[in-house]
């Protein structure tokens, strides 16, 4: 069992949480809502970690104090946007008190990520929650509850990451603007991915890969109505009240200055602008503010010492140019489809939909839903995908709401939604599309496996509460209390001389198991039709069935 560390371990860690995090770093840019002024979260902190690695690497000895010092200030000097800074403050203060330990434990590192989060917080003037600080204090908060357990360091790990990883989950609970992108935290995430890397380290996989889901489902409030696929609309940017990002380092920092000088220096950024950033000590210190008067701002700073590595960004062309490009790189077509299901879901991504709103047989989504889900495609054309007859007029009364041309394809249920989405052909026009997709639509038999949820009767059909039926494109034409009986009876009245093909999408009630061998059963029936089996996830539905 490892209950302990020491510097070799820690050096490793390091070292495979910057590459982690730098292999991953396009995950994160792309779940940064702002965009300007500070670049891309990702690689902001991808190159605040390197800097720290580097200085790790050049490290001759693997003794804490010198191992912790050389995480520390390369970590600060490599600090790249609010992102960054934020991450070298949590390392600053993660090893003042690792570099007091020859042996680090699951005590020793709760201790750490107490004083991380303690530093960093004290590093912004005004923090906001549902960002990285959030991330990093709840991960302090799993510390120190885990840290009471007598575990080994990687179960211990494993607790904090999943503190971690709940409280982003709640991110865009705390930030109007993640909830209006759909994303959780970018900085959130990037941390998560560093301590990843920490815990591979500890359970020997250096090497793993990372799979992410960081869209934010909102099921059940129009705050979010178009769902995960939402992002950051560049046509709703506010003015930018400050318009210069101004960072830099002070260095050779004058003999007369203390620290009551560099807190008076950081009151004087704050009168003049917001962002603000001024950390470090008499050693060196870094400097992040937005301002409208970035000369002043330098003018203060070399009252304190000597100015190194300066840059100054203008965020107002930063803003014209993004909003510039979002209105001339408009491609010729766009698909939005309305369905529910983390399978059904994962298939229309896969087949490239750019937008997805959560909704169908007992959610129908609203036209002003669907207008807003299709204004965020960047697309001249639209093609709308309601996958589902109570959602088809609601679509077309979209067009008058939306300020992109749509075009409904009046698909009634899944099967035909994928059938419609397969047939499109991004090289040819709108007509030639509309009519490839309409027409994939007739070669579609759908029906569903659900349950009756009182007793009733129809047609001659005597149904009981609990009943399983099988519901053809119109009917109730099969019904028992098994569900692989039922679905493949629901088949045999399906099944026609011309179907080639049978596809099962399983819901959340059914076992991935339960339904192969379902479809096991249906194939050695049907030997001359491919029997295909998805985990759909959709609600109530034991199964989608598909017939081609």
């Amino acid at each position: 069992m490892q209950k302990s560390i020491g510097g070799a371990i820690f050096r490793k860690m390091i070292l495979n949480g910057a590459k982690l995090l730098d292999t991953n770093k396009a995950h994160v840019n792309e779940l940064n809502v702002f965009p300007v002024p500070d670049g891309d979260t990702g690689t902001n902190m991808s190159m605040t970690m390197l800097s720290a690695s580097r200085e790790v690497s050049n490290c001759s000895t693997n003794n804490m104090p010198e191992l912790c010092d050389a995480v520390a200030k390369g970590a600060l000097r490599g600090a790249r946007g609010n992102s960054g800074v934020i991450l070298s403050q949590i390392l600053k203060g993660m090893t003042s008190v690792l570099a007091k330990s020859a042996d680090i434990s699951a005590k020793t590192f709760a201790k750490a990520f107490a004083a991380g989060t303690e530093v960093a917080y004290k590093a912004v003037t005004k923090p906001k929650e549902g960002t990285i600080l959030t991330v990093i204090r709840a991960i302090s908060d799993s510390a120190e509850k885990a840290a009471k357990k007598n575990v080994e360091l990687k179960d211990f790990m494993a607790a904090v990451i999943e503190g971690g990883e709940a409280m982003l989950r709640q991110t865009p609970e705390m930030l109007p603007v993640l909830k209006e992108a759909g994303v959780v935290d970018a900085g959130g995430r990037g941390l998560l991915i560093i301590l990843q890397g920490f815990q591979n380290v500890l359970l020997g996989q250096e090497e793993a890969n990372l799979e992410f889901d960081d869209s934010y489902k909102q099921t059940q409030s129009a705050d979010n109505p178009y769902g995960e696929q939402a992002h950051f609309n560049y046509n709703n940017l506010a003015e930018i009240e400050y318009a210069y990002c101004t960072e830099f380092f002070i260095v050779n920092i004058y003999k007369k200055t203390t620290e009551a000088d560099i807190d008076m220096f950081r009151e004087k950024l704050m009168n003049i602008g917001d962002c603000v950033l001024v950390i470090g000590d008499l050693s060196m210190v870094k400097v992040h503010v937005h301002s409208n008067a970035p000369g002043q701002v330098l003018t203060y700073a070399l009252e304190l010492g000597e100015l190194d590595h300066l840059k100054i960004e203008n965020m107002l062309q930063q803003n014209r140019e993004l909003k510039k490009q979002q209105v001339e790189e408009l491609k010729p077509f766009g698909l939005v489809s309305v369905c529910a299901g983390d399978g059904i879901t994962a298939i229309f991504r896969d087949l490239l939909v750019d937008r997805i709103i959560e909704g169908g047989q007992t959610m129908n989504p609203s036209a002003e839903d669907i207008a807003k889900a299709c204004d965020q495609v960047a697309a001249k054309n639209v093609f709308v995908f309601p996958n589902n007859k109570n959602i088809v007029l609601a679509a077309n009364q979209a067009k008058a709401l939306s300020k992109r041309k749509i075009h409904v394809i009046p698909t009634s249920n899944i099967p035909e939604g994928l059938s419609a989405v397969l047939a499109f052909n991004p090289e040819d026009n709108v007509d030639g599309n509309i009519k490839n997709m309409t027409d994939a639509i007739g070669g579609i038999r759908s029906g569903s496996v659900t349950y009756a949820v009182r007793k009733t009767s129809v047609g001659s059909m005597e149904l009981n509460e609990g009943d399983i039926i099988g519901i053809d494109s119109k009917d109730i034409v099969a019904k028992g209390d098994n569900v692989g009986a039922v679905t493949e009876e629901l088949i045999d009245k399906m099944m026609d001389d011309d179907t080639s093909c049978i596809s099962l999408y399983f819901g959340n009630d059914v076992k991935e198991d339960e339904a192969n061998a379902i479809a096991a059963d249906i194939a050695k029936k049907y030997r001359s039709c491919d029997v295909d089996v998805h985990f759909g996830g959709q609600p109530l539905y034991y199964f989608i069935v598909s017939l081609e």
